[in-house]
Order: structure tokens, then C-alpha cells, then sequence
């Protein structure tokens, strides 16, 4: 049963389940007091009168929604052991899987596993604790899900690290047999799902969606490696239509559409509008999104994002470079871009300055911003829109 929206006597839309929403701020490394400051800024869709006093609360809630997801893990990764336990020959590949989810998988913000399990929370009034840990699961399938796209994608941009620790092709001792590991990360999506879905209503609609979603952001890989051709620099295809239809598929639908439309399902939401409506808000999310990944890729500190930026050298479509070749003259395009260059690199850097794009991005964030509000409150519908409100929240302004 979805949560209904009420209208306060301030004619105001709250949600029954408003603290799981609340939550949602907290997942990108808010303080509350912060947190609820941007929530209730002026010009954002919903308010509410004294939440403040409940700061406590929901950071208790999201602290211990994180602790559940956590404690999750460990039963997932067990259970994917004892499937071949029985055979002996088998136990070294076991304990050499066992490193590769546990060294890929939890080490990151968690934030699209975690966004299925308060998704749900919204989406369902009372939700029982049986299906609160299924949504934890399917916030975790959505985690392997990115670990394999990760593995691939360092191998290759070549990337040096991830999540604040070496790339796993550059371990030592792994090397291209990360190709392998990444495709038993894949795999192990559709077994978790099996043993714990199969006899769900909603069970095809979930091992659908993974092979649809797998199926677009391949798709959009394919697009952003043709866009760069190794070994030679080209700008042919360095339009901001081309990057806006690789971030759609390359990084939108699984980042953003993937997680709330698997709690959709969970939720027994299924006609085909109200999809569509959650997936239009969550593809612009995403676009907004990439566009932030691509700024702090250039400008952010590595320590508190946790990877060394390489897209300069990498020859990648970002928004930046899309920007700058708007701007810029011919005497300005000079081979410094998609050069291993530290030098090079620090001209292109050094060019993005000179061009304004700092502030250009600032506006970007702006106006995104004030979009994405406009659409929720068009697109929303019956679903609840502190959910997407959240969720937008969250991302904003963000340094990680």
C-alpha cells in the first residue's frame, strides 16, 4: 500500500513516512542541522513546522538504517559460498570470490543500495520487517551491480584508484583476471535474487530490470569509448547532445532510475505512467549528477573523494571540455588535452579557470536545482514527492 501526502493547514505536502525521507539527507555526509537547512531553504518544494526538534531522531534513524544495510552483507556474501561448498574442488575459487565482493562491494558511500531500502520505506505505510530486509537485499544486488561496472570501467580508463584504495586489476597478483571477477560480481546478482525472490509476485519485473539496465549502460560505454578514440585526440563528437546521451545510459538509469524503480516493484507499483513519470525526473537527476562526478573528477581533493581524477588524460567527453570547446578559441585548443601529461594537464585545468567555468558550473548546479524541483512537482503524481525532493537534496551541492 503506497503513503498517501497530506496537506497540512499550511497547505504543505508531508508524508507519512517523512523521517525515512529525512533520511535520505543524511547519506551524502550531512549534519542534520545542515541537512534540514537545505531541506527547508526557500524556493524548495515542502516544508514542515518543527522537525527541527527531531534532528536527534533522524540522525539516530539514518545511522541505524545504515548499521541494518551493513549488517546485511555478511549473510549475502556466506550464502554465495555455500552454493559451492559441497564440492571440494571448488573451495579455492569460493575463497577467492569471497576477497573479490568483499574488496569491490561495501567499500563505497553505498548510496544506491541504500536508496531501494528508504525508497521503499516511503513508498509503503508500516512496511514489515520481513520486507524491509528484502529491500536491504535488493539494495545490495544493486551494490554488486555497480562493483562489476566499476571493475570494468578501471580496466579500461587504466584508473589508478577507487574508493580510496588501489583499483582491483592493479592488485597485486590480479591483474586481467579482474575480467573474470567482475563477470562472477555480475552473476552473483541473479543467484542472490533467485534464492530470495523466486516465489515474489514481482520476480520477473526485478531479474528484468537488471538485464535491461545492464543492457543500457553497456550501451552507453560503447558510446563513451567510441567517443574517444584511443591514441589520437578528437573533438568530432564532443557536443553536449552526445555527452547528455552518454550520461543517460551510461550512468542515469542504473545510478538513479534502477533503485527507485526496483522499491516501485517491491511496493507492488507497476503501471506503466507512473514508471515513466519517476524514470523522466530520475534521468534529469542523473544528468545533474554526472555533470557534479565531472567537475569534482577536475577540481575536487582526491583525499576526500576517494579516486585520482584521470579524465583529461583519459581523452574523456566530459562536461568541462564540452564547455570549454564552446569557448574557447584555436589557440586555446591546443594538444594539452588527453595527454599523460601532468603538465598538459594542469594547462587544461588552468584554461577551465580562465574560461569561467567554475562559475559556470555553479550556475549549472543553480538552475538544475530549480528544474528538478518544477519537474517533481509535475511528475510526481501519486508518488510521494519528499521522496524525489530527498533524494535531489542529497546530491546537491555535494564534495564527493
Amino acid at each position: 500500500m503506497m503513503t498517501s501526502c497530506l496537506a497540512n493547514r499550511y497547505g504543505f505536502f508531508i508524508c507519512r513516512n517523512l523521517n525515512s525521507c529525512y533520511s535520505w539527507l543524511r547519506l551524502a555526509g550531512h549534519d542534520t542541522k545542515e541537512a534540514l537547512a537545505t531541506y527547508h531553504a526557500p524556493g524548495r518544494l515542502l516544508t514542515t513546522t518543527g522537525d527541527q526538534r527531531h534532528s536527534i531522531e533522524r540522525k539516530t534513524s539514518s545511522s541505524r538504517d545504515q548499521a541494518y544495510f551493513d549488517q546485511i552483507f555478511p549473510e549475502l556474501v556466506n550464502g554465495l559460498l555455500t552454493n559451492g561448498l559441497h564440492y571440494a574442488e571448488l573451495q579455492e575459487a569460493n575463497q577467492w570470490f569471497k576477497k573479490v565482493c568483499e574488496y569491490n562491494v561495501p567499500c563505497g558511500k553505498k548510496i544506491r543500495g541504500l536508496t531501494v531500502q528508504h525508497s521503499y520505506k516511503c513508498l509503503v505505510n508500516k512496511p514489515n520487517q520481513d520486507n524491509l530486509h528484502l529491500a536491504g537485499i535488493l539494495g545490495w544486488c544493486v551494490e554488486w551491480f555497480q562493483s562489476f561496472l566499476l571493475v570494468a570501467d578501471d580496466i579500461m580508463d587504466n584508473s589508478i584508484t577507487r574508493r580510496g584504495k588501489s583499483c582491483w586489476y592493479r592488485r597485486e597478483g590480479v591483474g586481467l583476471k579482474a575480467i573474470n571477477d567482475l563477470l562472477y560480481l555480475e552473476n552473483t546478482i541473479y543467484v542472490i535474487l533467485k534464492k530470495y525472490f523466486s516465489t515474489k509476485p514481482y520476480y520477473v519485473d526485478l531479474m528484468e530490470l537488471f538485464h535491461e539496465t545492464a543492457l543500457q549502460t553497456i550501451t552507453g560505454q560503447c558510446l563513451d569509448l567510441n567517443t574517444t578514440p584511443s591514441g589520437r585526440l578528437d573533438f568530432t563528437y564532443f557536443t553536449l547532445d552526445r555527452y547528455h546521451t552518454i550520461v543517460k545510459w551510461k550512468t542515469a538509469y542504473y545510478s538513479f532510475c534502477l533503485p527507485v524503480a526496483l522499491a516501485m516493484y517491491m511496493a507492488e507499483i507497476t503501471d506503466t505512467k507512473t514508471h515513466g513519470n519517476a524514470r523522466e525526473i530520475l534521468l534529469r537527476m542523473g544528468t545533474y549528477f554526472q555533470v557534479q562526478d565531472d567537475y569534482l573528477d577536475c577540481f575536487s581533493d582526491p583525499e576526500l573523494t576517494g579516486k585520482i581524477g584521470t579524465d583529461i588524460e583519459d581523452n574523456k567527453c566530459s562536461w568541462l571540455v564540452v564547455q570549454a570547446l564552446a569557448k574557447c578559441n584555436d589557440e586555446q585548443r591546443k594538444d594539452n588535452y588527453g595527454q599523460n601529461d601532468s603538465a598538459k594537464v594542469s594547462k587544461v585545468k588552468d584554461l577551465y579557470i580562465e574560461l569561467g567555468l567554475p562559475d559556470l558550473y555553479q550556475q549549472y548546479e543553480d538552475e538544475s536545482y530549480k528544474q528538478l524541483m518544477e519537474l517533481i512537482d509535475k511528475l510526481s503524481g501519486s508518488l510521494p514527492k519528499e521522496m524525489f525532493v530527498a533524494y535531489m537534496n542529497r546530491i546537491f551541492r555535494r564534495q564527493r
